[in-house]
Protein backbone atom coordinates (compact mmCIF):
# COMPACT_ATOMS: atom_id res chain seq x y z
CA UNK A 1 0.00 0.00 0.00
CA UNK A 2 0.74 3.74 -0.60
CA UNK A 3 0.40 6.80 1.72
CA UNK A 4 -1.58 9.20 0.41
CA UNK A 5 -1.23 13.13 1.46
CA UNK A 6 -4.27 15.60 1.29
CA UNK A 7 -3.74 18.82 3.21
CA UNK A 8 -2.99 17.77 6.31
CA UNK A 9 -4.34 14.48 6.28
CA UNK A 10 -2.48 10.88 5.25
CA UNK A 11 -3.68 7.49 4.95
CA UNK A 12 -2.57 4.26 4.07
CA UNK A 13 -4.92 3.37 0.70
CA UNK A 14 -4.69 0.95 -1.83
CA UNK A 15 -7.25 2.67 -4.22
CA UNK A 16 -8.43 6.31 -5.18
CA UNK A 17 -12.15 6.52 -6.61
CA UNK A 18 -13.05 9.78 -8.34
CA UNK A 19 -15.82 12.02 -9.17
CA UNK A 20 -15.36 13.21 -13.14
CA UNK A 21 -17.35 16.59 -13.68
CA UNK A 22 -15.29 19.07 -11.45
CA UNK A 23 -13.10 16.97 -10.38
CA UNK A 24 -10.88 15.06 -13.09
CA UNK A 25 -11.92 17.94 -15.45
CA UNK A 26 -13.10 21.65 -15.64
CA UNK A 27 -17.09 21.55 -14.37
CA UNK A 28 -17.30 25.10 -16.62
CA UNK A 29 -15.51 24.21 -19.71
CA UNK A 30 -17.28 21.21 -20.72
CA UNK A 31 -21.00 21.65 -19.25
CA UNK A 32 -21.67 25.49 -19.20
CA UNK A 33 -21.66 25.44 -22.83
CA UNK A 34 -23.76 22.60 -23.14
CA UNK A 35 -25.93 23.98 -20.19
CA UNK A 36 -26.93 27.11 -22.40
CA UNK A 37 -27.35 25.76 -25.05
CA UNK A 38 -30.19 23.59 -23.83
CA UNK A 39 -31.71 26.46 -22.24
CA UNK A 40 -31.23 28.84 -25.33
CA UNK A 41 -33.18 26.17 -27.01
CA UNK A 42 -36.21 25.79 -24.29
CA UNK A 43 -36.78 29.60 -24.46
CA UNK A 44 -36.70 29.64 -28.08
CA UNK A 45 -39.73 26.82 -28.48
CA UNK A 46 -40.90 28.71 -25.08
CA UNK A 47 -41.06 32.31 -27.53
CA UNK A 48 -42.50 30.31 -30.88
CA UNK A 49 -45.25 28.76 -28.85
CA UNK A 50 -45.93 32.08 -27.48
CA UNK A 51 -45.45 30.88 -23.57
CA UNK A 52 -43.50 33.14 -21.00
CA UNK A 53 -40.12 32.17 -21.39
CA UNK A 54 -37.96 30.87 -19.04
CA UNK A 55 -38.03 33.47 -15.58
CA UNK A 56 -34.69 32.73 -14.20
CA UNK A 57 -32.47 30.44 -15.63
CA UNK A 58 -29.76 30.94 -12.42
CA UNK A 59 -32.57 29.18 -10.42
CA UNK A 60 -33.48 26.85 -12.63
CA UNK A 61 -30.63 25.18 -13.05
CA UNK A 62 -28.20 26.68 -10.27
CA UNK A 63 -26.18 28.33 -12.34
CA UNK A 64 -24.62 32.11 -12.05
CA UNK A 65 -24.55 34.78 -15.21
CA UNK A 66 -22.85 37.65 -15.72
CA UNK A 67 -23.58 41.09 -16.70
CA UNK A 68 -23.48 40.00 -20.37
CA UNK A 69 -26.31 36.72 -19.35
CA UNK A 70 -23.39 34.48 -20.03
CA UNK A 71 -22.40 31.50 -17.78
CA UNK A 72 -19.98 32.49 -15.36
CA UNK A 73 -20.36 29.90 -12.28
CA UNK A 74 -22.32 27.40 -10.77
CA UNK A 75 -23.81 26.31 -7.36
CA UNK A 76 -21.91 23.55 -6.02
CA UNK A 77 -24.98 22.48 -4.70
CA UNK A 78 -27.79 22.81 -7.49
CA UNK A 79 -29.22 20.50 -9.93
CA UNK A 80 -26.21 21.01 -12.55
CA UNK A 81 -23.21 19.94 -10.16
CA UNK A 82 -25.62 17.20 -8.99
CA UNK A 83 -27.80 16.19 -10.64
CA UNK A 84 -28.51 13.55 -13.43
CA UNK A 85 -29.35 14.05 -16.79
CA UNK A 86 -33.03 12.40 -16.02
CA UNK A 87 -33.34 14.86 -13.85
CA UNK A 88 -32.03 18.04 -15.44
CA UNK A 89 -34.52 16.87 -18.30
CA UNK A 90 -37.11 16.76 -15.93
CA UNK A 91 -36.68 20.22 -14.35
CA UNK A 92 -36.54 21.54 -18.03
CA UNK A 93 -39.71 19.52 -19.27
CA UNK A 94 -41.42 21.15 -16.21
CA UNK A 95 -41.28 24.20 -18.45
CA UNK A 96 -42.79 23.28 -21.46
CA UNK A 97 -45.61 21.22 -19.23
CA UNK A 98 -46.49 24.57 -17.62
CA UNK A 99 -46.67 26.02 -20.51
CA UNK A 100 -49.41 23.49 -21.71
CA UNK A 101 -47.72 20.79 -23.60
CA UNK A 102 -48.25 17.52 -21.96
CA UNK A 103 -45.66 15.89 -19.73
CA UNK A 104 -44.42 13.18 -22.59
CA UNK A 105 -44.45 15.40 -25.00
CA UNK A 106 -42.47 17.72 -22.92
CA UNK A 107 -40.04 14.75 -21.98
CA UNK A 108 -39.49 13.95 -25.55
CA UNK A 109 -38.57 17.50 -26.71
CA UNK A 110 -36.33 18.35 -23.95
CA UNK A 111 -34.39 15.12 -25.11
CA UNK A 112 -33.86 16.12 -28.50
CA UNK A 113 -32.57 19.41 -27.59
CA UNK A 114 -30.08 18.08 -24.96
CA UNK A 115 -29.16 15.76 -28.20
CA UNK A 116 -28.79 18.80 -30.34
CA UNK A 117 -26.19 20.96 -27.09
CA UNK A 118 -24.50 17.54 -26.81
CA UNK A 119 -23.39 17.17 -30.76
CA UNK A 120 -21.90 20.34 -30.76
CA UNK A 121 -20.46 19.59 -26.86
CA UNK A 122 -18.55 16.62 -28.48
CA UNK A 123 -17.26 18.94 -31.63
CA UNK A 124 -15.29 21.11 -29.11
CA UNK A 125 -14.38 18.36 -26.45
CA UNK A 126 -14.18 21.18 -24.29
CA UNK A 127 -12.85 18.01 -21.80
CA UNK A 128 -9.89 19.68 -19.64
CA UNK A 129 -7.87 17.95 -16.65
CA UNK A 130 -7.69 19.85 -13.72
CA UNK A 131 -4.72 21.26 -12.67
CA UNK A 132 -1.88 18.96 -10.90
CA UNK A 133 -4.02 15.67 -12.28
CA UNK A 134 -1.70 14.05 -14.64
CA UNK A 135 0.70 14.32 -11.86
CA UNK A 136 -1.06 12.34 -9.39
CA UNK A 137 -2.44 10.24 -11.42
CA UNK A 138 1.24 9.02 -12.17
CA UNK A 139 2.30 9.05 -8.88
CA UNK A 140 -0.54 6.72 -8.40
CA UNK A 141 0.43 4.17 -11.32
CA UNK A 142 4.13 4.31 -9.89
CA UNK A 143 3.31 3.72 -6.65
CA UNK A 144 0.56 0.53 -7.48
CA UNK A 145 -2.92 2.74 -6.34
CA UNK A 146 -5.39 1.70 -8.19
CA UNK A 147 -7.57 4.17 -10.13
CA UNK A 148 -11.44 4.08 -10.27
CA UNK A 149 -14.07 7.12 -11.47
CA UNK A 150 -17.35 6.66 -9.97
CA UNK A 151 -20.08 9.43 -11.56
CA UNK A 152 -23.25 11.09 -11.93
CA UNK A 153 -22.61 10.77 -16.06
CA UNK A 154 -22.92 7.45 -18.03
CA UNK A 155 -20.09 5.44 -18.11
CA UNK A 156 -20.00 5.68 -21.88
CA UNK A 157 -20.12 9.50 -21.87
CA UNK A 158 -17.14 9.26 -18.85
CA UNK A 159 -15.11 6.72 -21.13
CA UNK A 160 -15.44 9.73 -23.56
CA UNK A 161 -14.68 12.34 -21.86
CA UNK A 162 -11.58 10.59 -20.43
CA UNK A 163 -10.63 9.77 -23.71
CA UNK A 164 -10.81 12.82 -24.95
CA UNK A 165 -7.97 13.90 -21.79
CA UNK A 166 -6.12 11.24 -22.48
CA UNK A 167 -6.46 9.49 -19.26
CA UNK A 168 -8.64 6.85 -19.65
CA UNK A 169 -5.67 3.90 -19.54
CA UNK A 170 -5.45 4.96 -15.71
CA UNK A 171 -8.49 3.51 -14.13
CA UNK A 172 -9.13 -0.22 -13.49
CA UNK A 173 -13.05 0.94 -13.15
CA UNK A 174 -15.41 3.39 -14.47
CA UNK A 175 -18.68 3.37 -12.74
CA UNK A 176 -21.63 5.37 -14.72
CA UNK A 177 -24.72 6.34 -13.04
CA UNK A 178 -26.33 3.44 -15.53
CA UNK A 179 -24.38 0.68 -14.02
CA UNK A 180 -25.86 1.03 -10.43
CA UNK A 181 -29.48 1.02 -9.12
CA UNK A 182 -28.94 3.74 -6.70
CA UNK A 183 -26.54 6.79 -7.50
CA UNK A 184 -24.75 9.88 -5.40
CA UNK A 185 -25.22 10.08 -2.44
CA UNK A 186 -26.06 6.44 -1.99
CA UNK A 187 -22.76 3.96 -1.62
CA UNK A 188 -23.52 1.86 -4.26
CA UNK A 189 -20.91 3.21 -6.72
CA UNK A 190 -18.31 3.35 -4.23
CA UNK A 191 -18.85 0.02 -2.98
CA UNK A 192 -18.78 -1.37 -6.81
CA UNK A 193 -16.15 0.25 -8.01
CA UNK A 194 -13.98 -0.98 -4.79
CA UNK A 195 -15.65 -5.09 -6.11
CA UNK A 196 -14.10 -4.48 -9.18
CA UNK A 197 -10.86 -2.82 -8.11
CA UNK A 198 -10.62 -6.23 -6.08
CA UNK A 199 -10.46 -4.62 -2.59
CA UNK A 200 -12.34 -3.55 0.06
CA UNK A 201 -13.61 0.32 0.64
CA UNK A 202 -11.94 0.35 3.40
CA UNK A 203 -9.07 0.28 1.71
CA UNK A 204 -9.71 3.25 -0.41
CA UNK A 205 -10.15 6.70 -0.37
CA UNK A 206 -12.97 8.81 -2.73
CA UNK A 207 -12.18 12.41 -4.16
CA UNK A 208 -14.72 14.61 -5.20
CA UNK A 209 -16.61 18.19 -5.14
CA UNK A 210 -19.79 17.82 -3.87
CA UNK A 211 -21.10 16.50 -0.66
CA UNK A 212 -23.03 13.79 -2.24
CA UNK A 213 -19.52 12.35 -3.50
CA UNK A 214 -18.95 12.70 0.19
CA UNK A 215 -21.97 11.05 1.68
CA UNK A 216 -21.32 8.05 -0.96
CA UNK A 217 -17.79 7.55 0.65
CA UNK A 218 -18.70 7.55 4.05
CA UNK A 219 -21.87 5.85 3.53
CA UNK A 220 -19.25 2.47 1.50
CA UNK A 221 -17.30 2.87 4.63
CA UNK A 222 -13.99 4.41 2.89
CA UNK A 223 -10.81 5.19 4.93
CA UNK A 224 -10.85 8.90 3.93
CA UNK A 225 -13.55 11.77 1.76
CA UNK A 226 -11.45 14.31 0.18
CA UNK A 227 -13.38 17.27 -0.63
CA UNK A 228 -11.98 19.51 -3.90
CA UNK A 229 -13.12 23.26 -4.04
CA UNK A 230 -11.17 25.02 -6.15
CA UNK A 231 -12.84 28.35 -5.49
CA UNK A 232 -12.74 27.66 -1.66
CA UNK A 233 -15.43 28.23 0.71
CA UNK A 234 -15.57 24.15 0.52
CA UNK A 235 -16.38 24.64 4.42
CA UNK A 236 -20.00 25.70 3.35
CA UNK A 237 -21.17 22.66 1.49
CA UNK A 238 -18.82 19.90 1.75
CA UNK A 239 -20.02 19.59 4.98
CA UNK A 240 -18.65 15.34 5.39
CA UNK A 241 -15.51 15.85 3.89
CA UNK A 242 -12.68 14.20 6.14
CA UNK A 243 -10.09 17.02 4.65
CA UNK A 244 -11.01 19.58 1.76
CA UNK A 245 -8.33 21.06 -1.01
CA UNK A 246 -8.41 23.75 -3.69
CA UNK A 247 -6.30 21.55 -6.59
CA UNK A 248 -4.59 18.44 -6.85
CA UNK A 249 -1.28 20.61 -5.73
CA UNK A 250 -2.01 19.73 -2.09
CA UNK A 251 -2.05 16.18 -2.29
CA UNK A 252 0.57 14.15 -2.57
CA UNK A 253 0.97 9.95 -2.73
CA UNK A 254 3.90 8.19 -0.78
CA UNK A 255 5.54 5.20 -0.49
CA UNK A 256 4.76 3.27 2.41
CA UNK A 257 7.95 3.22 4.95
Amino acid sequence: MAIVQAGQKAVSCQAILFDKDGTLLDFMALWGEWAMALLDLLDGHLEMMGAPRIGSREALLGIQLDDRQQIAGYDKTGPLAMGSEEEVTALLAWQLYAAGVPWNEALIQVRQFSSSAMIELKKRRNARPMPGLEAILNDCQGQGVQLAVVTSDTTEAAREHLSWMGIERYFGAIIGRDRVSLGKPFPEMAELACRELGISPEQAIVVGDSNGDMQMGKQAGVQMTVGLAPDGGGEAYLLDADVIIRSFLEMKVLKEA
